[in-house]
């Protein structure tokens, strides 16, 4: 197995930067120029650690560890397949159910990905291996933007109270477990993560305080900072709106040299003490800033030395692209890695790319790899779909890492080292490249996050670009749309799809409603073929846009955090069925707008319409 990069320097004297990038840049010519080996290899290690666990036995492999057994013996699977298993062990049953090594902790995964909360086994060592991805990250951005570990980064990252299965393991989100690792807590001296917040500030679990001590620190240091981000493109969006709403009580702290009583951690109190002094000229110049009328490059103007955003704009994350570039006046958006809750995957080894065209090399010692292909229905929808459980032939179709072609869309399959088999992920994924001999793959979506009133079904990225194309309609009036939501309406004869939307409106002039009725109007123009036959056979009602007043997402964000989101993985949802988010949403509605008329549909294909329109 190729060696992993280890930092194991105390102080800045030991340290070196260019020792430690070549670690890094051998590590990944190593494993991507023999990916399958590397693969074929930790295959192996993982069942024979594993032979003797109750699954393997319960489906027939009996302790061996070769990869043809292991595709023909154990199923493909989804979380429900699993859910008994993970039932037993959040109970408290220690045998070896799944994993011969304990289960530590479980990983709870995003609560608006998929709509549901599940719990992913993890294991002590696997702490880690994410922290080897990590220590990817800064050397592969180094090559792009030298001098990095000369200044600090001005990072977000915020920690969720966890709780406590019934048999007593801590279930938590990935990065409250690993900010509260010793992986993190107690990490080796590295340049590269040297942060304008300190560790008690990312660690306190009360959100106002957490951001209001991170936000300060990081105003006080500005000079310093050479890179700013957060986990996802909307948290760092929500830390700006923070800004825009505190700044006057921040300028205050750092013209005194003290620290709002509102922030009554001690520990956070004695952190941010160790770095604030009175700084007149500081709070002067923030004030400065922050007073102006224009918001616009405020990330510029506030962090003068700031070389990029460090967020994922990823996926519906996309939609945030303007904010940002309005914010920061068009710095890079760099999305550094993937990961999720069941594992991490991979890097972006060209960081500094368009975020239209960010590809993410997966690591072949993190795990195991499979690929389902996906087959779009071109003829009917243009979208994905993927049915839940596979026949035997479906199963059969798995390819490894090294085996997918350029250009194809899979969903990844994994298999972990903490006891997850062939375990569907949900992501769908295209070969975009290739590093040496290792694929390189562009996120596209979760699969089947739909909407759906009959036989219609729309799913999350087809209502994107739809939204997308209905927003040129707000162009002339300087406004833009900030958040949206949708939900399928079926208390409505028929159904109809309704989006709330959260605008920003810098134009003067009001919005006639004939310009939202164009956006609705713009939207089913926008989805598949099925939908628009829905509507003009009038088994889909007209499509409604709520106009709700701002801040709503903002409160939607705290309410998904009062059952228990974490803030690091929050992501507004693009479909809600949840009836308390309904009527919250429903309680800030300003206006409403329904599609004028019947989008176009003929009978056939998109394409025989087009042929049979050539003269």
């Amino acid at each position: 197995m190729p060696e992993a990069p280890n930092n194991t320097h105390k102080n800045a004297n030991s340290y070196s930067v260019a020792e430690t990038n070549k670690k890094a840049f051998q590590f990944i010519e190593d494993v991507t120029t023999k990916p399958d080996e590397v693969q074929k290899r930790v295959l192996a290690e993982i069942l024979s650690r594993n032979a003797n666990v109750e699954y393997f036995r319960r489906h027939g492999l009996k302790g061996q560890t070769d990869r043809e057994t292991f595709k023909k013996t154990m199923p493909v699977i989804t979380y429900e397949d699993i859910q008994e298993d993970i039932n037993r062990i959040a109970d408290g049953d220690k045998s070896p159910i799944i994993c011969s090594q304990p289960i530590s902790e479980f990983l709870t995964s995003s609560g608006t990905s998929g709509g549901e909360r599940k719990l992913m086994p993890t294991i002590e060592e696997e702490l880690g291996r994410r922290s080897l991805l990590y220590s990817l990250l800064m050397p592969v951005m180094s090559q792009c933007v030298p001098n990095l570990e000369k200044g600090k980064g001005m990072y977000f990252l915020f920690i969720k109270s966890e709780s406590k299965t019934p048999g007593g393991l801590l279930a938590r989100p990935v990065l409250t477990s690993y900010y509260k690792s010793s992986h993190f807590k107690e990490r080796p001296y590295d340049p590269y993560t040297n942060y304008t917040s300190p560790n008690e500030t990312i660690l306190c679990s009360d959100s106002y305080q957490s951001m209001y001590s991170q936000m300060l620190c990081g105003l006080f240091q500005y000079q310093e900072v050479l890179r700013v981000g957060a986990v996802f493109a909307s948290g760092f969006i929500r830390a700006i709106r923070f800004l825009q709403k505190h700044w006057t009580l921040l300028c205050h702290d750092i013209r005194t040299g003290t620290l709002n009583e509102l922030i009554t951690d001690l520990s956070v109190r004695e952190s941010v003490m160790k770095i604030l002094k009175p700084d007149p000229d500081v709070a002067d110049f923030i004030e400065f800033e922050c007073s102006k009328e224009s918001w616009q490059g405020i990330i510029t103007r506030l962090w003068p030395n700031t070389k990029y955003i460090d967020v994922i704009v990823t996926g519906t994350m996309s939609q945030y692209i303007p904010t940002l570039d309005y914010y920061s006046n068009g710095l890079p958006l760099v999305c550094t890695m993937y990961a999720s809750s069941e594992c991490y995957f991979g890097v972006n080894l060209n960081p500094l790319c368009k975020p239209s065209e960010v590809s993410y090399t997966l690591i072949p010692t993190m795990a195991y790899f499979e690929f389902l292909p996906v087959e779009r229905n071109n003829e009917v929808t243009d979208s994905i779909s993927m049915a839940t459980s596979l026949n035997e032939k479906e199963q059969q179709e798995l390819v490894d890492l090294v085996d997918v072609q350029l250009g194809e869309e899979y969903e990844l399959v994994v298999t972990t080292y903490a006891g997850l088999y062939r375990y569907r992920v949900g992501d769908i994924l295209r070969v975009a490249g290739f590093k040496n001999k290792a694929p390189q793959f562009t996120f596209i979506c979760r699969k089947n996050v739909v909407l759906s009133i009959d036989a219609d079904k729309t799913d999350e990225v087809e209502l994107q670009n739809a939204v997308k194309n209905a927003e040129t309609h707000l162009i002339p009036f300087d406004a833009q749309l900030t958040e949206y939501t949708s939900y399928a309406d079926t208390t409505t004869i028929p159904g109809h799809y309704v989006l709330f939307w959260e605008l920003n409106v810098n134009g003067s002039t009001p919005i006639p409603p004939s310009v939202f009725e164009d956006c609705c109007l713009t939207i089913e123009e926008s989805l598949n073929s099925v939908y628009r036959q829905g509507r003009v056979s009038d088994s889909i009602g007209a499509l409604e846009i709520k106009i709700v007043e701002s801040g709503t997402f903002d409160k939607l964000m705290d309410y998904a955090i009062s059952l228990g989101a974490s803030i690091n993985q929050y992501k507004a949802p693009r479909c809600v069925k949840f009836a308390p988010i309904i009527e919250l949403l429903n309680a800030r509605v300003m206006s409403s707008y329904f599609s004028p008329k019947c989008p176009k549909w003929v009978p056939g294909h998109k394409q025989w319409s087009s042929i049979d329109s050539l003269p």
